[in-house]
């Protein structure tokens, strides 16, 4: 069973991390939501925060529909960055009758630096031009990640049985914001140009300042982008 957090009551919503961090990147997101009545559920992946890696293949579809299960959610809003976007799409692609709306970044220090200034910093900003609480924070969460994965080498996804065909992204009548930092890397804004083109009730946004880990950069921004669309869905 994966690591998770659940807070508050009302319409669940579950928020997915992305693949450099953990369940904590969602920190300044979760007290808005529970204040606007959502029960919120945020797991860590296996091999982030505080799951760990076990030995055989494992698939992140299969565990958070466990997670679910596990929880007796029968329908949820999904909020999903980077890997954790992945996922939240291939979970609407296996389950789409139990998803209400979905929202769419050796040497350690050196393998975690290049990761920051691939997701953080992004194509056209320079180190210092990111707020460095952020950067540390994702630093930390980084290499969390890595001494996790590090720990057993040897564990790797499985071919996963449940992954759907990603041609039936126009078969989804299902609300969809599809959310793109703007100093993200070109092939995300391609990317979330196609999802948006793809999805029949989708809807794209640029987040201003911000590159692949926009709900920390901007938490405000993207705060309100969230609570105002999962409003209207």
């Amino acid at each position: 069973m994966l690591a998770y957090d659940v807070e508050g009551d009302g319409p669940v919503v579950i928020l997915l991390h992305e693949g450099i961090g953990d369940r904590r990147m969602w920190d300044p997101q979760v007290a808005p939501l529970v204040e606007a009545g959502y029960k919120v559920v945020r797991p860590d992946f296996r091999g982030c925060g505080d799951s760990a890696l076990a030995p055989g293949p494992f698939s992140n579809l299969a565990d958070v529909r466990e997670l679910l299960e596990h929880l007796g959610v029968e329908q949820a809003r999904i909020v999903g960055g980077s890997l954790g976007a992945r996922v939240a799409l291939e979970y609407t692609l296996t389950y789409p009758q139990t998803v209400e709306a979905l929202v769419e970044a050796g040497d350690v220090d050196g393998a975690v630096e290049v990761n920051l200034r691939v997701w953080v910093d992004g194509v056209s900003r320079a180190p210092d031009e990111v707020d460095p609480d952020v950067r540390e924070r994702l630093r930390e969460m980084q290499r969390r990640a890595f001494e996790l994965q590090a720990r057993a080498a040897d564990v790797t996804p499985a071919d996963d049985p449940l992954e759907p065909d990603s041609s039936a992204l126009t078969t989804l009548d299902i609300p969809a914001l599809v959310a793109v930092g703007e100093f993200d890397m070109p092939d995300f804004h391609l990317g979330a140009e196609v999802l948006a083109r793809e999805l029949r009730q989708a809807r794209l946004v640029v987040i201003p300042q911000a590159g692949h880990l926009a709900p920390l950069e901007q938490p405000e921004i993207f705060r309100q982008l969230v609570l105002d669309y999962l409003r209207e869905s």
